[in-house]
């Protein structure tokens, strides 16, 4: 596996923001590893229009967090944008 290794895990870039639609205010951000093939899922909630939290580009995480992307067409579309997202920003760059 490709995936970049920092002193707190693997790190994991951006490569998908949605709006849930079963509620409200919630927003799902998935970050892959640069080879697209394992993924960490995170969702927040958004309280107010002052609540301040930045999305990172990367974010460093266990390695027991992270899913495994069965899909090769899903696999390839993250690589693909995690790619972009490495080319694009620092990892601790707001996005």
């Amino acid at each position: 596996m490709s995936s970049e290794r920092s002193a707190d895990g693997v790190r994991v870039w951006l490569v998908e923001r949605t709006y849930s639609d079963d509620e409200q205010n919630i927003v799902i951000l998935v970050y892959a590893t640069p080879d697209g093939s394992r993924y960490l899922r995170k969702e927040r909630s958004l309280t107010s229009f002052d609540d301040v939290r930045e999305t990172t580009a990367a974010v460093d995480t266990d390695s027991a967090k992270l899913g495994t992307v069965d899909d090769p067409e899903t696999q390839a579309e993250y690589a693909a944008s995690a790619k972009r997202t490495r080319e694009q920003y620092a990892p601790d760059e707001a996005v």
